[in-house]
């Protein structure tokens, strides 16, 4: 049977903390118990979760080769979100809806920290293909600093008619590229969006470009004509926040 690794402080505090159930947690008997560490211990205690403290050698070969910082778990796989499932969460909340697709987003990091700052900024659902792009691995997990506890995260077959099921569920549609309709700030994000980030070099495909509404694109003044995708994801989606008030919307 699979199972996910979480590996890190972050990634295990944040499902401990959502009331994510884990098989095992490891904890490396060498590791000074700082601040986080200590939470972890006593969460995984109050829910009745075996503490097991192993030696670092123990946790270096279960993360293979990624940073544990002492501590990592064994979840079962996460339940798969669909489009259904995510496109409640707005009106559940009393939220104007805002969701984010990414277009073949390939690098785990990058998709990672998009996540990490999707949560933050208040997405309801992040929508990303099934092929030719970064999965949910443990890389992004631990990129995501345990975010991914809290955003659902919808695959896909088809990112272009994932777009049309949204327009026809009242979703406006932005896409984002060099040389967009206009700037970004002149968008209208108050309005139920999504916004649409293309991969890394190769940017939306064409197809994806044409269920767009409209598209945007952030002003550059150096001689590089792109930013890093987790970036530009980062911008987007504070505009949006700074649209619609800007304070914590909360879960």
């Amino acid at each position: 049977m699979s199972v996910d690794k979480l590996i890190g402080i972050n990634p295990v505090k944040e499902a401990l903390k959502a009331g994510r159930p884990l098989q095992r947690l490891l904890v490396s008997k060498q590791q000074k118990p700082g601040r986080g560490l200590q939470e972890i211990i006593k969460l995984a205690q109050s829910s009745g979760i075996e503490v097991a403290m192993v030696s670092r050698e123990v946790l270096n070969r279960e993360a293979q080769g990624a940073s544990h910082q002492g501590v990592m778990a064994f979840a079962a796989p996460r339940r798969s979100a669909s489009l259904e499932d995510i496109l409640g969460i707005p009106g559940q909340r009393g939220q104007a809806p805002l969701f984010l697709v990414l277009d073949g987003v390939e690098d785990p990091r990058n998709l990672g920290a998009i996540v990490r700052t999707a949560e933050v900024a208040g997405v309801h659902g992040l929508v990303i293909p099934e092929r030719r792009a970064a999965g949910l691995t443990e890389t992004v997990a631990k990129a995501a600093a345990g975010a991914l506890e809290y955003v659902p995260v919808v695959t896909v077959v088809n990112i272009a008619n994932t777009l049309e099921a949204f327009k026809g569920a009242g979703m406006w549609v932005a896409g984002a590229e060099t040389e967009g309709d206009m700037l970004y700030w002149d968008a209208d994000f108050v309005r139920p969006t999504v916004l649409v980030l293309g991969g890394e070099g190769r940017g939306m495909r064409r197809l994806v470009r044409e269920r767009c509404d409209y598209t945007v694109s952030l002003p550059q003044k150096g001689r590089i004509h792109s930013l890093n995708v987790s970036v530009a994801a980062g911008v987007l989606l504070y505009e949006v926040l700074r649209q619609r008030g800007g304070g914590a919307q909360g879960p």
